[in-house]
């Protein structure tokens, strides 16, 4: 009996949560960072040293949930593995720079 699984997939509580967080807007996670740094320093202000310290270390969480945020809304759940990832170059002919804005004056010198 073998405890070893080569299935990479995703279990259910993973895309649950991934189909949750996708929900949520990017910008919710900075501003709480922003709001926790804020709120920091006011505890600060009014002499709530410890307060002070356990809010304003939320910031970096806060930012780390955004990431993974960013990751699930560009990446998903196992897009790559159910053929809907985008697997470049997708036409052969094509350089995947070339998806990006050309200058548009020659900037030789």
């Amino acid at each position: 009996m073998s405890i070893i699984q080569n299935d990479h997939s995703e279990g259910p509580v993973a895309k649950a949560i991934e189909n949750q967080t996708a929900k949520l807007p990017s910008d919710l996670f900075l501003w709480a960072a922003v709001g926790s740094m804020a709120a920091s320093a006011t505890l600060k202000c009014l002499g709530k040293n410890h307060s002070a310290l356990f809010v304003g270390q939320w910031a970096a969480p806060f930012l780390l949930l955004g990431i993974y945020n960013k990751l699930v809304k560009v990446e998903g759940s196992d897009k790559q593995d159910s053929g809907m990832g985008k697997k470049w170059p997708i036409n052969t002919d094509q350089h995947p720079i070339s998806d990006y804005a050309e200058p548009e004056k020659d900037i030789t010198v």
